[in-house]
């Protein structure tokens, strides 16, 4: 059987993936992790990249409500194999339980510059030449 040459994720990787990002939630909603920075946080988890093996998992996070992510990634890294032991129950069908990784969610903070450039002057004035014309 041939590979796929894209470099795209795999139904099976987007599949865990979502049932990852599922468990985490879980865990996260119970309070189970003992951490003040933790604890006092409510931590969106917007995405889980499983790797082509399934071994490593990458939570995307964001943090509502404070200005600086840093402390609560690190908190999140600090307590990942907690985490990792915790998600067993809800992944019984896994040969191998993953390593979980948290990075910082930035992908609102794109969203938001694209949004500040097409409200800007420039592109409404653009935008409303095309209307114009019609």
């Amino acid at each position: 059987m041939t590979r796929p040459s894209s470099s795209a994720p795999s139904q099976r990787m987007l599949r865990i993936g979502e049932q990852v990002r599922a468990a985490i939630t879980q865990v996260l909603q119970r309070g189970e992790v003992r951490d003040d920075v933790i604890e006092a946080t409510v931590i969106s988890i917007s995405e889980v990249r499983m790797s082509p093996d399934l071994k490593i998992a990458t939570a995307y996070v964001t943090p509502l409500g404070v200005s600086d992510h840093s402390f609560v990634i690190e908190a999140l890294n600090r307590h990942a194999r907690f985490i990792r032991g915790r998600l067993g129950p809800q992944l019984r069908q896994m040969k191998y339980m993953p390593e979980v990784r948290f990075r910082d969610d930035t992908s609102f903070d794109n969203y938001k510059k694209i949004d500040e450039l097409l409200r800007s002057p420039e592109v409404s004035r653009d935008l409303d030449g095309d209307n114009d014309e019609q």
